[in-house]
């Protein structure tokens, strides 16, 4: 029996994406459910996935694509399209002349040969104006159900705002981190729940990193495994390349810069990575502003299955439990900043000050975000933060922030004498 659907947030985006141009790409890490959520808005379905008709279905897309895109009614679903990327110009054709909106939705968890790339070398159009991208992630809280949704950013946003209270315990923050927003681990029994991220990781380092012909990464499944290792060590921090192969080496000259480009560049091209860009506001001072990437996950459940934690072990780490915790409040963020057209940023300055996320509102308005794991201390701590780096942002030119928040684990939602909201994880929602 089919399992029931659970609702997306990226539902209203793949939607109104369809409304608004030719096609819609989407992308973003397997498992994360962009096949089950597109075929859902799709009346045709291509799907490139079983072996005994891919090869069928290549060859058809190499002597006539127009046939195949023209195969059914639309929208037509190309599931797993990188295996026929080389039809895009086509594509782009049979767009421009229906000059209608959703014909196709494009759906794929590798991106192979970057479109940029592409560009650059001279053998694609661009689509723009006509084909749309748009990133799929792994669930949210809210979206799960463990969330409640009571606070919402763009109620905030627009000063709206109603004290609430969270039923999630920090032990369901573990679990949570853990278990990951797998649409397959959700309302599963406890174990088999958090075994789908230790499956994903094992699928990962033993099989789809070395799939990617352009990267040409020689198979080694355990110095697959000490990259992700490393990796999931300095999650929620900005470690530069040189510190993460250094960590990798541990030692081991043999290790070199090229090699460990190829890992990086294979697992952004798998989508597995998914780091969060700096923010560069106009500023009262001359501090200097700190541009590196902090480095994240797709899903903060493969950095627990990378360093073999459990929710229980997470507890012995209270340090990896912080920051896997703040990569949490990311993800979650980021999924709700798609919906709602904001971006995500990291704030960090010459002075080490930090805000850990920066939303970036459509229109140009802006917020501060702190995450703490910590007690009442820690996060009156924050508060002050916050306040200090709006205060030494130029606020003649980017105006005054929307709001201010600190995210925590606790279980009360409200606004503190400062002005500076303090919201449990599980309250947020778009």
């Amino acid at each position: 029996m089919a399992r029931e659907y659970i609702a997306r947030v990226f539902d209203d985006i793949l939607a109104f994406a369809l409304k608004s141009k030719g096609a819609v790409i989407v992308e973003g890490p397997k498992w994360c459910g962009k096949s089950t959520t597109s075929a859902r808005f799709a009346k045709t379905v291509i799907d490139l996935m079983p072996l005994n008709t891919r090869d069928e279905i290549i060859q058809m897309a190499k002597i006539v694509p127009s046939i195949l895109l023209n195969s059914g009614e639309k929208p037509i679903m190309i599931d797993e399209w990188q295996h026929i990327e080389f039809i895009w110009d086509q594509i782009k054709y049979e767009v421009d002349k229906s000059g209608t909106f959703g014909n196709y939705i494009l759906t794929g968890s590798v991106s192979d040969k970057t479109r940029q790339q592409a560009l650059v070398d001279g053998d694609r159009h661009t689509g723009n104006g006509r084909i749309v991208r748009k990133r799929m992630r792994t669930m949210s809280l809210f979206e799960t159900g463990d969330g409640n949704g009571s606070v919402s950013l763009l109620a905030m946003k627009n000063n709206s705002f109603t004290p609430s209270i969270s039923n999630a315990t920090i032990y369901d923050y573990a679990f949570y981190i853990c278990r990951g927003g797998w649409p397959m681990a959700i309302k599963q029994e406890r174990d088999i729940s958090l075994q789908q991220a230790r499956d994903y990781f094992d699928v990962i380092v033993s099989d789809d990193i070395y799939s990617l012909k352009s990267v040409a990464l020689r198979p080694n499944e355990e110095r697959a495994r000490k990259v992700m290792q490393s990796y999931a060590r300095n999650v929620s921090i900005a470690a530069s390349d040189q510190a993460l192969r250094e960590d990798v080496s541990n030692g081991d000259a043999r290790f070199d810069k090229d090699v460990f480009h190829k890992y990086m560049l294979a697992l952004k091209r798998l989508f597995v990575i998914d780091e969060l860009p700096a923010w560069n506001p106009n500023l009262r001072s001359k501090t200097a502003i700190r541009t590196k990437e902090t480095r994240h996950f797709c899903d903060p459940s493969i950095a627990a299955a990378a360093l073999n934690l459990s929710p229980d072990g997470l507890f012995k780490d209270i340090t990896t439990f912080g920051l896997l915790f703040e990569s949490l409040v990311i993800h979650d963020l980021r999924v709700y900043c798609d919906a709602i057209g904001a971006r995500l940023y990291k704030y960090r300055d010459g002075k080490k000050r930090e805000a850990d996320a920066v939303i970036q509102f459509q229109d140009g308005s802006w917020a501060l975000v702190e995450v703490k794991l910590g007690n009442q201390e820690d996060i009156d701590y924050a508060c002050q933060n916050l306040q200090k780096i709006a205060n030494d942002i130029n606020q003649d030119k980017m105006g005054k922030p929307v709001f201010l928040m600190v995210v925590t684990k606790n279980k009360l939602a409200y606004r503190n004498d400062d002005g500076v909201y303090i919201v449990p994880l599980a309250c947020l929602r778009p």
